[in-house]
């Protein structure tokens, strides 16, 4: 049985990378996939690589997901932070097995911690359509 206490702690460390990728993007610096990560989390984990590595491979499409259901915004004009946890999001909700309302939940929830409460409604509402309208049934 997965420990979703640590699958939580898995997450933060997720968007703790993520964050560091969009900054690093928009900079000239060569960076290290693996070596963010190993900055982040000493021992190795399937889920944390794959995460990250599916939402950069992914981030496109994700970004038109977001783009799709945000109301009035776009995915771009959020923080990094808040951009890597919707993107972990709809990463986890369109392309893994995690059931949809714990990708849903666990989103909320680091949302909850790291953003403010409009941004934390606004990617909830989000997450809800890109379910409701792209996914009910399917999961």
């Amino acid at each position: 049985m997965i420990d979703v206490k640590n699958r939580t702690m898995l997450r933060e460390i997720i968007i703790k990378v993520l964050y560091q990728v969009y900054i690093l993007d928009k900079t000239s610096v060569k960076y290290d996939i693996d070596a963010l990560i190993k900055e982040q989390s000493e021992i190795e984990n399937e889920f944390i690589n794959t995460c990250v590595y599916g939402v950069i491979k992914y981030q496109d499409e994700i970004n038109e997901k977001a783009n799709k259901y945000l109301e009035n915004w776009t995915i771009d004009r959020l923080s990094k932070v808040d951009k890597a946890i919707l993107s972990l999001g709809i990463y986890e909700l369109i392309y893994t097995d995690t059931p949809s309302i714990v990708c849903i939940n666990e989103t909320i929830e680091l949302s909850k911690i790291y953003s403010d409460e409009n941004v934390t409604s606004m990617i909830n509402a989000c997450m809800d359509k890109i379910y409701k309208e792209e996914l009910d049934g399917r999961k």
